[in-house]
């Protein structure tokens, strides 16, 4: 890891003009003298107007008399994704003199293209919603029959529609964020930014320089090495395919292949995953693995497990065949990997400069996002902390904090609630069971697993698990979990209960509404299973 730093130096990473606004503003205003003890001089040297922040010039500490720096920005940022725009605003707004620079638009990305909004905005978390709404359809047609809904011809479905208007809506989003940085004062230049030095970066040619940089560029997705790997999609190219898919193999068993597993077959894709493990979704909680795997079987998604891809095949007709450890399977005609994303470092200059990565390439920080190269920080799924869009935001805001606000922040990781929009979908906050065991021992399971309210009159195989894991000496809710219809939604809501430290009497407490599937939260009152340390069933789960 990076040098760890118990309290970043804001002498060396905060601007002068930054301290002078705020002692400007506030003159009772104290700055800790440890926080300030590398710093040798503070004067203001000059300023001019930047839409409408201040945009300052900085003077770095002089040493052994050596004439002081001048700096273009007190902040640049590589990288204009959630994390980025979201450093980048905050720090401007903060007074700091900002530029941020992102390759041109498009919907899949490459070494020259890009967008504002990142990964997220434009081919994550947004397009891929609005696909998970599209499929929905089907399944809310097949419910309605039961409703009394009698349609005369099947609904068809128009993949152009709904590939024109995700478009259409891209276009827009990275419109609005660029919007929201010129409103901002921020400097927006388009280019790859390459750093040269610590303290400059290259746009094609171009040098600029600055107190801080910030780099902010995500990831991309990763597809190993094997013959025919060049007929292969991944998931930036299955959000905008020409044409639906009429058979699919998708390979990965993380949550993006699930969700893309659950788009394509609500469109009525033919849909096989394939996983290496024996389970879905390593690292969930194991009753929630199994649940959701039994779910999607049952929509009609066919699952291999414990196969490993050794070749892909094309052929003479134009379909693919997927060679495995476990034999072959013919006759698709698209295979999707979805089996990881990595660091987007390439070309960055990271090397030249001193900034250390770990071996998958993601960059090392401290708890402040800060690197090995004091004036280089770094935020968002290029560190590989816990790679989730509101976290990247959270540390982009906690960055320009630290840096413009005299408040050295360290990003909370505590209770990150986070979603699978699978169909059915997952929502989890806190430890899961597995991990309960380990860190506390005793824990007490409560579990709900029902037919909801609405397939009383659909027919439809749809279940409801939903789950709590409680400190059995503490009544502390340590962990809460739902795969189910609206699960992402409640979830959110009872996050705040989790992070807040609620224990099981306060959920017991609390009425519930009714009828819904969420008040089954606040109304299991019997434990499914008592785990105790000492129980020989305890050892035997967690050596396995």
């Amino acid at each position: 890891m990076a040098t760890s730093l118990s309290t970043p130096k804001l002498g060396s990473t905060f601007s002068s003009p930054t301290v002078q606004s705020l002692c400007k503003h506030f003159p009772i205003f104290l700055s800790p003298p440890s926080l300030l003890s590398h710093s040798k001089t503070l004067p203001l040297l000059s300023h001019r107007h930047h839409h409408h922040h201040r945009r300052f010039t900085i003077r770095a500490e002089s040493t052994n008399g050596a004439e002081p720096r001048h700096y273009d920005f007190d902040l640049f940022t590589i990288g204009a994704g959630s994390g980025g725009v979201r450093a980048s605003r905050f720090a401007s707004s903060y007074g700091a003199s900002v530029a941020i620079c992102e390759l041109p638009f498009s919907t899949i990305s490459s070494d020259t293209t890009g967008g504002y909004g990142g990964t997220c905005v434009l081919r994550g978390c947004v397009p891929k919603k609005l696909m998970v709404y599209s499929s929905h359809y089907s399944h809310e047609f097949e419910e309605s029959r039961g409703f009394g809904w009698v349609y005369e011809t099947e609904p068809k479905h128009d993949w152009s529609t709904l590939m024109a208007n995700k478009n259409a809506e891209l276009q827009r989003l990275t419109g609005i964020y660029k919007n929201i940085l010129k409103n901002a004062g921020v400097t927006m230049i388009e280019g790859r930014g390459k750093i040269v030095d610590p303290h400059t970066v290259d746009i094609d040619g171009k040098l600029y320089t600055a107190k801080n940089i910030l780099i902010s560029v995500g990831g991309r997705p990763s597809i190993p090495e094997l013959p025919g790997s060049e007929y292969v999609i991944d998931s930036d190219r299955a959000l905008d395919l020409p044409s639906k898919p009429k058979k699919i193999a998708i390979v990965g068993g993380g949550y993006i292949a699930l969700e893309f597993a659950g788009i394509f077959n609500g469109l009525k894709s033919e849909v096989h995953v394939f996983i290496r493990q024996k389970k879905v979704l390593r690292g969930f909680d194991e009753e929630i693995r199994d649940f959701v795997a039994e779910q999607m079987s049952l929509k009609g998604i066919e699952f291999h497990t414990e196969e490993s891809p050794q070749a892909v095949v094309k052929s003479a007709d134009g379909t693919l065949t997927l060679k495995t450890n476990k034999g072959t399977a013919e006759g698709f005609s698209h295979i999707m990997f979805a089996t990881g994303r990595k660091p987007n470092i390439k070309n960055l200059g990271l090397e030249a400069v001193g900034v250390k990565m770990s071996k998958n390439g993601a960059i090392e920080v401290d708890e402040y996002s800060r690197t090995s190269v004091p004036s280089i920080w770094a935020v968002g799924d290029v560190t590989d902390r816990l790679n989730l869009t509101p976290v990247a935001l959270m540390e982009g805001g906690a960055l320009a904090k630290t840096l413009f606000l005299n408040e050295p922040t360290k990003p909370d990781y505590r209770a990150v609630p986070s979603a699978v929009f699978s169909q059915p979908p997952i929502g989890q906050v806190g430890l899961s069971e597995e991990q309960a065991i380990k860190e506390y021992g005793d824990v007490d399971i409560f579990t709900a697993n029902f037919k909801p309210l609405k397939a009383t009159l659909s027919g439809l195989p749809d279940r409801v698990l939903m789950k709590l894991i409680v400190c059995a000496k503490t009544n502390k809710v340590l962990g809460l979990h739902m795969c189910g219809e609206d699960s992402a939604e409640i979830v959110q809501g009872f996050a705040i209960a989790v992070k807040a430290g609620l224990t099981k009497a306060d959920f017991d407490s609390t009425v519930g509404i009714h009828p819904t599937a969420a008040e089954e939260f606040v109304t299991m009152r019997t434990p499914t299973r008592k785990i105790r340390i000492s129980s020989p069933e305890v050892y035997d789960r967690l050596s396995s």
